[in-house]
């Protein structure tokens, strides 16, 4: 078990980390209107675009959990917090659309890979402590992509460029990073032996667990990805009001996220996700059938509110279930890489899938899948949770 003092400074370092990586997010998913307007391209060139960043989400998983189990997720979240400052200036260049999808590709791993060690870190945290501060983490996620993307929308008003914008992100992540360096766990605390393992058939649960995820997943690249084109193409809004969805959806994200492991240890993790998935699926399909910017802002409110706990309660699961039941077969980081890797598969297909139909239907109804999959999720939740 940890002592106090070294927990509370893992718990400060990885929320702050967890800040971070929303915080480059959020930016640049505020300013993806103004990017794509750059680039003169339609609904499906952006999405195939930035299938190119999941793709390079998808690349990382691995590698990272590898990373995690040889040299402990704490010094493997230090340095990658570090790597994180490199990629916001290379897409703000803009050089034309194979540099975009080439920036979105190195964006996509160096965020991922970052992610899956923040979250085994946590995992590690939990397991080492026996207390829930997961869905606590992903709130310090949201809020960091709230900021983001609140001051890419304060950037997009008073036409402050994409590049400009992003390079002092880069400098507020480099700051923070250097600050907590040293406020995270030992490599002894949950490095892993490698040797004879990595052969091992991997257990199905991960695998269940990241399919959940995936649901959720879509529905929260949906939102990040599409709310601003939305509300701006479909329903004539400009201004600080293209960024609003996005930031709605990461308020409640914030609060849903906070009141996550109080609800989970109140209700159980079982109820507290079928009850997100009627609450994301039901408030989605109701706004974008009300439409107007009104429409569109209830139904990022709602989605938002749902679909909140979903992935942290999954990553929390895997760390645990791996520590308790399969400690000699695989590590905690490996477990979470598997299901990033499941559940980042609903941000590979997610915006892609999205552009696609919208160019048939309209952006509009092409979110009705996104809200189908929540209520998808809340049944198949109430069928494999325990």
């Amino acid at each position: 078990m940890l002592d106090a003092k070294t927990f509370r400074r893992a718990r400060i370092g990885t929320a702050i980390s967890f800040f971070l990586n929303g915080f480059g997010h959020g930016t640049f998913v505020a300013r993806i209107p103004d990017l794509k307007n750059q680039l003169g391209i339609s609904n499906s060139v952006l999405g195939t675009s930035l299938f190119f960043g999941a793709a390079g989400v998808l690349a990382s998983l691995q590698l990272a959990g590898w990373l995690c189990a040889k040299y402990g997720s704490g010094p493997t979240t230090k340095y990658l917090n570090f790597s994180l400052l490199i990629t916001p200036p290379l897409i703000g260049l803009n050089l034309g659309l194979v540099w975009f999808c080439f920036s979105l590709l190195i964006n996509g791993f160096i965020f991922a890979a970052q992610d899956v060690a923040m979250n085994a870190h946590g995992s590690t945290l939990e397991v080492n402590s026996k207390y829930r501060v997961m869905s606590k983490f992903h709130a310090l996620w949201s809020l960091g992509a709230f900021s983001g993307g609140a001051l890419g929308g304060v950037a997009t008003q008073f036409k402050i460029s994409p590049l400009i914008n992003f390079i002092y992100i880069s400098i507020v992540i480099f700051i923070f990073a250097t600050l907590i360096r040293n406020f995270y766990l030992n490599s002894s605390v949950d490095k892993h032996e490698l040797k004879h393992r990595m052969k091992k058939k991997r257990p199905k649960v991960f695998f269940i667990l990241g399919l959940l995820g995936l649901c959720a997943a879509v529905g929260e690249g949906a939102a990040a990805d599409w709310g601003g084109i939305l509300i701006r193409d479909t329903f004539n809004a400009n201004g600080f009001m293209v960024a609003l969805p996005f930031v709605l959806f990461c308020t409640t994200m914030v609060v849903g996220r906070l009141s996550g492991d109080f609800l989970a240890h109140k209700f159980g993790t079982k109820n507290l996700i079928v009850t997100a998935g009627l609450i994301a699926g039901f408030g989605l399909s109701t706004g974008l059938v009300i439409g107007g910017q009104l429409g569109v802002l209830v139904a990022w409110f709602i989605l938002g509110s749902g679909i909140s706990v979903v992935i942290p309660m999954m990553f929390s699961a895997a760390g645990s279930i791996a520590d308790k039941e399969y400690r000699n077969q695989i590590s905690g980081g490996e477990a979470i890489a598997i299901v990033s890797g499941v559940t980042y598969f609903g941000f590979v297909a997610g915006p892609p899938l999205m552009g696609y139909i919208a160019d048939h239907i309209s952006l509009r109804w092409a979110m009705l899948i996104p809200a189908a999959l929540a209520l998808v999720l809340s049944i198949g939740a109430r069928k494999i949770l325990n």
